[in-house]
């Protein structure tokens, strides 16, 4: 009978686990095989499932064992990863530092700005029993609803690990150190108890959360629910390797993902500082890229208050009290509420939007809950289908979120699309008239943005993933600068600023904010707009 299969935290197939099952007054051994099936002549019942395998944490669990439905037992590799739940806060509330670890471990708290700050040392954990810090994974799939750890055995009041926040709004990390040599550090969004300053930055983290695939799912892996197996090669088995066309979004019905989980995708590495090259696939446009945009605005001494993309869509920033909203590099999934608040602020009430992303905006996310969410990915299908064979420029439908509501280039002034995906270009000055340029010595026809800090696509600041004006963009939309990029796929860097109205400036590149530190016509450019826009 197979019983169900073994796998790790990443839905890898585990071969050579122990297996012990106890019941109906007998205890059977058995052992995961090659694809993490476990087999055994024992009949269908209740049993106590004890599973074992060295670098793994063991335990202890109850299942209902039937011939046609194999369960997925999951086991949690040694190591160190943490997270703090939640994961965004106001000033002075708190969160729980969640952590995994196989020996004792020190937790210190720090703020990531122009430098990194130590804010306090947190202390040392360690627990009597062996083996006690280390965390436990559900079976089953639990991207959907998420690791909980912290749940089973901190019955004391004294084994809470609760932290507040500072009241300095800002990104801050947890500095995780074990005995057994290993650094792990996890982000903490803080945003103001009341607005202090002229500018709101929003972190990304819902697109964070898109990207994370802890538990083995993420919006591009397994986007739609967990396959029966666990993979062996992912190569010869995740469809986003093998279709022919490249189609990973196929099905009606996509499965929640839920932010109670670590994100390894935005560990920072512990001497790194924020003027160092951006190593790595994830951080090039997640947190680590994002903290880039904050070192630049404290080094410039522009005062901004932080929040979370899940604090605008559950109405806990105030836009109002804002002059500027920026987004940073990679806000690809966002809420049609969150969406509608922004334009209405932004075209009705005065607001100024800056974006200094690409592939903004461009899929509708549903919240189930405050840890939960669903990416409409279903509109991928539709999309191709609707556009197939029409010119970029005449495309009748130009995103996922245009699908399900309207054109993000209706705010944004520019939209993605995939014209030179994954290279990376200086910008034209298109209008060098323009105020944007004052100060930059640019004139018309010349380059900029050539040094950047991404390395995985290096190049220069129109890159990565890029957006460009379209027929949804409004009349007054004026084009600044275009990026160099081949198939005439460069970003497209426009402004929306209408007398009497808010005004919108987007950079359209994923790439931008890694050349802000470095490159002088990129930082002046966007000192320019910011200080225009804060006015």
């Amino acid at each position: 009978m197979l019983l169900g299969y073994v796998s790790d935290e990443r839905f890898v197939a585990l071969a050579g686990v122990e297996v012990e099952l106890v019941g109906a007054g007998a205890s059977v051994a058995a052992r995961s095989r090659a694809s993490g099936a476990i087999h055994s002549e024992i009949g269908p019942g209740r049993y106590e499932v004890i599973l074992s395998k060295d670098g793994y944490g063991s335990k202890r669990v109850i299942a209902d064992l039937a011939e046609s439905q194999p369960l997925q037992f999951r086991l949690l590799k040694d190591g160190l990863l943490g997270y703090a739940w939640p994961k965004w806060v106001r000033a002075g509330e708190s969160s729980e530092f969640r952590v995994h670890s196989e020996a004792a471990y020190k937790l210190e708290l720090w703020r990531y700005g122009w430098q990194k700050e130590l804010v306090r040392p947190i202390g040392w954990f360690d627990e009597h029993g062996p083996r006690a810090t280390i965390q436990i994974t559900p079976d089953g799939d639990y991207t959907q609803n998420g690791v909980m750890w912290n749940k089973f055995g901190y019955t004391s009041p004294h084994h809470k690990q609760f932290i507040t926040a500072p009241e300095r709004s800002g990104l801050y990390y947890f500095h995780a150190a074990s005995e057994a040599g290993h650094f792990f550090s996890f982000p903490w969004v803080v945003a103001p108890r009341q607005p202090r300053a002229k500018i709101a930055v929003l972190a990304s983290n819902i697109t964070w959360n898109a990207y994370n695939n802890f538990g083995g799912r993420s919006n591009y892996i397994h986007p739609d629910k967990l396959p029966p197996t666990p993979t062996v090669n992912a190569r010869l088995e995740l469809k986003r390797y093998t279709d022919p066309k490249h189609v990973n979004y196929d099905t009606t019905d996509y499965a929640p993902l839920s932010f109670d989980r670590p994100e390894p995708i935005n560990h920072v590495p512990e001497h790194v500082q924020a003027t160092n090259p951006i190593a790595g696939r994830a951080a090039c446009h997640l947190a680590p890229a994002e903290w880039r945009l904050l070192a630049w605005l404290e080094r410039e001494r522009l005062n901004y208050d932080y929040y979370a993309e899940t604090h605008l869509h559950f109405g806990q920033l105030d836009l109002d009290a804002y002059r500027v909203l920026v987004l940073s590099t990679h806000p690809e999934y966002w809420s049609r509420q969150m969406y509608d608040r922004v334009k209405k602020w932004v075209f009705e009430r005065g607001g100024k939007l800056v974006y200094l992303g690409g592939n903004g905006l461009n899929c509708d996310v549903e919240f189930l809950d405050e840890q939960t969410c669903i990416y409409r990915n279903d509109d991928d299908r539709r999309l191709r289908k609707a556009n197939k064979g029409a010119a970029y420029k005449d495309r009748p439908l130009e995103s996922r979120f245009h699908m399900r509501h309207e054109s993000e280039a209706s705010l944004l002034g520019v939209v993605y699309d995939d014209r030179a995906i994954m290279t990376a270009a200086p910008y034209r000055v298109i209008d060098a008239e323009h105020w944007a340029f004052e100060g930059t010595g640019l004139r018309k026809g010349e380059l900029f943005g050539e040094a950047s800090l991404h390395e995985r696509v290096p190049g220069g600041a129109s890159g990565h993933e890029t957006d460009k004006i379209s027929k949804s963009s409004p009349a007054d939309t004026r084009l600044l600068a275009k990026g160099t990029n081949p198939n005439d796929g460069g970003a497209e860097m426009a402004i929306i600023d209408p007398a009497g109205r808010g005004a919108v400036f987007s950079a359209g590149s994923i790439n931008w904010v890694s050349s802000v530190l470095v490159d002088d016509a990129v930082s002046q450019i966007t000192r320019n707009v910011l200080g225009r826009f804060a006015e």
